[in-house]
């Protein structure tokens, strides 16, 4: 039985959510990159660029990418050989906690839904964990800004209206949303499951790798599908208009009941700020 202590667990939650909040993923920077190669838009073009620069800026550790840090997410996968010393949640909290004041990133949590009251130290993180065989723990971190988070929505489709309305669904939330969750975009979508999985769903989705594709042919080609159509919809960066209102499309499913089609649409905004620790 592996033991690990709280302020381990402390110490990498804190690291990343600095981290994150500083620095784009190389594979993000890239695919904006290549993305303004194609934009014909003038005026996009040129929001592609100060993107480019901001996350340049941010990466020398004086100024976050983003005034909004975001609520923190975590996704724990805990291994059936380890040994807590701690409890998890609450470590995690430390780290989020310390992250946030040391790294001097805007607190944005409250604690109430009407007196609005902030916690000062953007605790409590949302935190999801399941447990898996082995003998570590892995942490998938996020820092989810809530104009984009704002956009999304769960829906609850009959089997009747099949991909032609998942496809209606998520072209007419995006359109609808415009420049509000900060295109360009990255899709997470949820298929199956019930109201809530589906919604655990597109969260993680937003979460996986930008070049990955799904197994299942029939998603994978949906994906591809929503991703030419996005584009098409003209919204472009910020809203302005252009070609890359969306970087990927994401789609994660789950089995369902016979008379459901759940559907979640998670929108994250350009600064998609996640990374995985393995302890």
């Amino acid at each position: 039985m592996r033991k690990i202590s709280g302020d381990i667990i402390t110490k990498a939650v804190k690291e990343a959510v600095i981290k994150i909040n500083y620095n784009l993923d190389n594979s993000l920077v890239a695919r904006i990159q290549k993305a303004k190669e194609h934009e014909t838009n003038q005026t996009a073009s040129a929001i592609l660029d100060d993107i480019l620069a901001n996350q340049e800026i941010a990466g020398k550790g004086e100024f976050p990418l983003c005034q909004d840090t975001g609520v923190v997410v975590v996704f724990a996968e805990l291994g059936r050989d380890i040994y807590l010393e701690h409890d998890l949640e609450a470590s995690i909290n430390e780290g989020v906690r310390q992250g946030y004041q040391e790294g001097y990133l805007r607190k944005s949590i409250v604690n109430h839904p009407f007196n609005r009251e902030n916690t000062q130290d953007n605790t409590p993180a949302i935190i999801h964990t399941r447990v898996v065989a082995g003998s570590s723990l892995k942490l998938k971190i996020a820092a989810k800004g809530g104009g984009s988070e704002n956009m999304s929505l769960v829906k609850m489709l009959t089997p009747a209206e099949g991909i032609e309305g998942v496809k209606k669904l998520v072209l007419d939330t995006i359109f609808h949303a415009g420049g509000k969750p900060c295109p360009p975009i990255i899709v997470g979508l949820g298929l199956g499951g019930n109201l809530e999985k589906s919604a655990l769903l597109a969260k993680e989705a937003i979460l996986r790798p930008l070049d990955d594709h799904h197994d299942d042919p029939i998603i994978a080609s949906l994906e591809n599908e929503l991703y030419e159509e996005i584009n098409k919809l003209g919204v472009g960066p910020m809203g302005v208009g252009g070609e890359t209102t969306c970087l990927a499309v994401k789609i994660n499913t789950y089995p369902m009941h016979i008379a459901s089609l759940p559907v979640a649409i998670n929108i994250q905004c350009h600064s998609a700020r996640h990374t995985e620790v393995i302890l």
